[in-house]
């Protein structure tokens, strides 16, 4: 695959820190127009109490507004298992379409199985307006965008190049952070480090913008490397890591690790495009499947 690479834009990027759930959302502006795209965004939400509010989203829009941004596109990395997505309010607001890999449809199958959904639980993707596959295009403003396929994490991982910036979602952190976890249902150790290997192929001066970042060892947090930093410094993948040396590393560590506090909700959430799902008289309703995941 061939990939239309473009060194010469340089879209200005804003990363908004969400300190309840380690996430950085972004807007991502074109630099020849007023036009942007909105990556990763976040739904507050007190688990405990059953309450969702927006003000990380509010956030987000209100700068929008302040800059006299056109939202293009709502882009969405990955069906993320830790925060919630805020994709429909932020489309209500700002317009834009929301888009995030195919294999969503492969995510939906397995986790509509996990939570029970019934028939009427679309599997097709047809929550969102548009379904990249590896290679796609689209543009924000003049800017012309593509996706590539990462998976690994999760089978619809996707990580967006916007000109001289790469959005990768979770298949990566930063150079000290190393890489994500690939034991959700669903995920593969082998295939990140494939993906992994596939964003470093890179130019190494592209700029990687992490989905999440949790200031290993008490640095601050921090959310902007490049792909030679990585490369160079990576703690799993760096400094030629192989491919088995990375697998049993990743499925050794992933057997330690404690379920993300969101998982539920998260996935629920998520994998209907960011539409909190509803019970037969219409009321906003999670569920808790026993032993399910």
């Amino acid at each position: 695959m061939t990939y239309p690479i473009d060194m010469k834009t340089h879209p200005k990027v804003d990363g908004f820190f969400d300190e309840a759930t380690n996430t950085i959302s972004y807007i991502v502006k074109d630099p020849a127009s007023d036009h942007c795209a909105i990556v990763d965004s976040v739904m507050d939400i007190d688990y405990a109490a059953g309450r969702i509010t927006y003000d990380h989203a509010d956030t987000l829009i209100a700068e929008v507004e302040r800059r006299g941004l056109t939202v293009d596109w709502i882009i969405e990395t990955h069906v993320h298992a830790d925060h919630l997505s805020a994709a429909p309010y932020l489309q209500e607001k700002l317009g834009g379409k929301v888009g995030i890999g195919a294999n969503i449809k492969v995510v939906q199958e397995t986790f509509g199985k996990v939570f029970n959904e019934g028939t009427e639980f679309q599997r097709d993707g047809s929550q969102f307006d548009a379904l990249f596959e590896d290679g796609d295009t689209y543009d924000v403003g003049g800017m012309t965008c593509f996706a590539m396929h990462t998976p690994g994490h999760t089978p619809a991982c996707m990580t967006h190049v916007m000109g001289d910036a790469a959005f990768v979602g979770d298949t990566l952190f930063m150079p000290d952070g190393g890489s994500a976890r690939a034991d959700f249902p669903g995920g593969d150790a082998g295939e990140l480090y494939d993906s992994i290997q596939k964003v470093l192929t890179l130019p190494g001066e592209m700029r990687l913008f992490m989905c999440h970042d949790y200031g290993p060892n008490g640095r601050d947090i921090q959310w902007e490397t490049t792909v030679a930093d990585e490369k160079a410094h990576n703690i799993h993948v760096g400094g030629g890591t192989t491919r088995e040396a990375f697998v049993k590393m990743r499925e050794e560590r992933d057997a330690t690790l404690a379920v993300p506090k969101l998982i539920l909700p998260s996935l629920q959430v998520n994998m209907r495009g960011g539409e909190v799902p509803t019970d037969d008289q219409g009321n906003p309703v999670l569920k808790v499947p026993v032993n399910g995941i």
